[in-house]
């Protein structure tokens, strides 16, 4: 595969509108071999097993921590009943297969003019691949990473709503996320009108701002698909002021709610980075 992963047009709109708003693109990944069931059977018997997850997908929208259930700890088996019960799995950290870090460095290379003048460098990128049943939901979340979603098989739909905005996720949300919580959140069904549907099929792609929340619903076939998240200094700087306002309330504080990065934030992420040299502040609440 020689040609660039992601096309010049979405190239351009993700200059644009990065790092605020939803980008669709389109992708050249749809088809290679690193992709197939068998080599996705062949990267799991690799792979750690902690890096593996997987559970019960027949799911509402909202879902508690406790509500989700694993299903078998074998991948293959998992792999291969795939379009029978409706499951979903997720193989996270695929950077550390060569093969798999290799594409996703050249993705790196694509996004890296587009994000470093925004929101500096590119850090901390992942790569997470995606099997899912027919049917399988993904409920309501956030991620604190910024991410390219690129399906490459089946089809799905992706409904994403605003970032930062108070009616959908609280600030206890935002907090708890920096401090290890899950990252499910509480679903209003007057909250759907908020969101935006972006179906994906093979080829498509789409650009999800940090922290933006969204579920997704697979079509009628298994759906595979990769996922690159990275970090930034904004990201990073966010994430040091939010848990300034943690330390603040455990001082008996109350510290003003946070607009997204850099609004209002740089002085308490400087201020986070400080205490937490001192080595006497522990990251969980």
């Amino acid at each position: 595969m020689s040609e660039s992963v992601f096309d010049e047009g979405g190239r351009r709109r993700l200059g644009a509108d990065y790092p605020s708003r939803p980008v669709a693109l389109s992708h050249s990944v749809v088809g290679h071999k690193l992709f197939t069931l068998d080599a996705l059977t062949g990267l799991a018997r690799r792979m750690d097993a902690a890096d593996i997850l997987s559970n019960l997908a027949d799911l509402p929208i909202e879902v508690a921590p406790e509500g989700v259930h694993s299903v078998s700890p074998d991948p293959a088996a998992i792999i291969a009943s795939i379009g029978e019960q409706c499951s979903w799995m997720v193989f996270r950290h695929v950077q550390k297969d060569p093969d798999y870090g290799a594409l996703l460095g050249r993705m790196v290379a694509e996004l890296a003019p587009i994000v470093a003048p925004r929101t500096g460098g590119i850090h901390a990128v992942k790569g997470f691949i995606f099997i899912s049943s027919p049917g399988a939901v993904t409920p309501f979340h956030f991620d604190p990473e910024y991410n390219i979603l690129m399906q490459l098989g089946g089809d799905k739909v992706m409904t994403l709503f605003p970032a930062y905005d108070d009616n959908l996720v609280s600030e206890d949300a935002h907090e708890r996320l920096h401090t290890h919580g899950h990252v499910n959140i509480p679903w209003r069904d007057e909250m759907a009108e908020a969101g935006q549907a972006f179906p994906l099929a093979p080829g498509d792609a789409l650009f999800v701002p940090f922290k933006a929340p969204h579920w997704v619903k697979n079509g009628p076939s298994v759906s595979i698909s990769l996922s690159i998240t990275w970090q930034t200094e904004w990201s990073h700087a966010e994430a040091d002021a939010r848990m300034m306002n943690v330390t603040l309330r455990r001082w008996g504080r109350k510290p003003r709610p946070l607009l997204a990065y850099p609004s209002r934030n740089r002085m308490k992420s400087l201020a986070w980075r400080a205490l937490r040299r001192t080595g006497a502040f522990s990251p969980r609440p």
